[in-house]
């Protein structure tokens, strides 16, 4: 019986406690951050430019041989450029870009294993 308990006692707390546990983006160089295919990416917009940041559970994913497109929406203006590998985890954009407040950003991003993952960002 005390096994019981204590299994169900194990349970509740790890049902309770499941968001902390949940893998999750976090912005750690004050951009806007997601999560696709159990990857995070952090879209930071400043001066006409974006960088982008790979991680995968806090370890940063190299972006050697990474690249992709990065196409923003700004009303009904579509700009699209394509994203290279800036050593690091870190893809940047190579063109202008205008990022107004609520604009929408898709990155579609091309792994070394030719695998493809399309992320969404809402700029602030």
């Amino acid at each position: 019986m005390k096994k019981l308990i204590t299994a169900v006692m194990l349970a509740s707390a790890l049902v309770v406690s499941g968001v902390a546990m949940a893998h999750g983006a976090k912005a750690r160089h004050g951009g806007v951050a997601q999560s696709a295919n159990d990857i995070s990416f952090e879209l930071v917009a400043k001066d006409g430019k974006a960088t982008i940041y790979l991680e995968d559970h806090d370890d940063e994913i190299p972006s050697e041989g990474v690249s992709g497109k990065l196409t923003v929406l700004n009303g009904s203006d579509k700009t699209e450029v394509p994203l290279e590998s800036a050593g690091g985890n870190k893809l940047v954009s190579k063109g202008e870009l205008k990022f107004a407040k609520g604009a929408k950003a898709i990155a579609s991003i091309t792994f070394k294993d030719k695998s493809t993952v399309n992320v969404r960002f809402s700029l602030k």
